[in-house]
């Protein structure tokens, strides 16, 4: 029996490599484990759940994204806290995921990937009601709190340490969108309605 191949080099998806370097960039070391959806333990490790854990509709990319919009809404003195000092269990949880989201959904709508970064949570109907410009003040008072930490996180996205990380792996998810367009089968996640652009 001959000999087996000697192996260098293993592939990684592309999109995961763009984003693990973003995470990277701002600080943070992704492990995954399948005893948990996503956790920061307040000390620069951010775990993800495994494949097999998470819905088919996630990824790595929109699972990182998510966990730093909560973050950057946070604020900084959050990155010392595990969980961005969110308790599941706290009645103003809605708040503060709301929050997220609309951020989340801004910073795609940045390169028209609001449906490809969307949330697969219970919160996807939240989400996918957003209007088109998640950050405008709404008639409905009880959204206002949200809006305004959804905002704050807004600003630590295009000014603070963060900006520049996000805004590359943003516009390297695009590249690759574009470079996808045309070949993908209706049920990926790459293809339109998939995607906004």
């Amino acid at each position: 029996m001959p000999a087996l191949r000697k192996i260098t080099q293993i592939y990684t998806d592309p999109l995961e490599l763009i984003w693990l370097h973003a995470a990277e960039r701002m600080g943070m070391r992704v492990t995954r484990s399948a005893e948990v959806n996503a956790s920061w333990n307040g000390a620069g490790v951010l775990t993800i759940g495994t494949a097999e854990t998470l819905d088919p509709d996630d990824c790595l990319a929109q699972m990182i994204l998510h966990e730093a919009c909560h973050a950057l809404c946070e604020g900084p003195e959050s990155l010392t806290k595990p969980d961005w000092g969110l308790d599941i269990g706290t009645p103003d949880k809605k708040v503060h995921e709301h929050a997220c989201l609309r951020l989340q959904a801004a910073l795609a709508d940045q390169v028209g990937l609001r449906s490809f970064f969307a949330s697969t949570t219970m919160f996807r109907t939240y989400y996918d009601r957003l209007p088109g410009d998640p950050l405008a003040a709404s008639d409905d008072p009880a959204s206002a709190p949200a809006i305004t930490r959804a905002k704050a996180g807004w600003e630590r996205a295009q000014t603070g340490p963060w900006a520049e990380a996000l805004r590359e792996a943003l516009e390297r998810t695009a590249m690759v969108a574009r470079a996808l367009s045309g070949v993908t089968t209706a049920g990926s996640l790459w293809h339109p309605p998939g995607l906004n652009a």
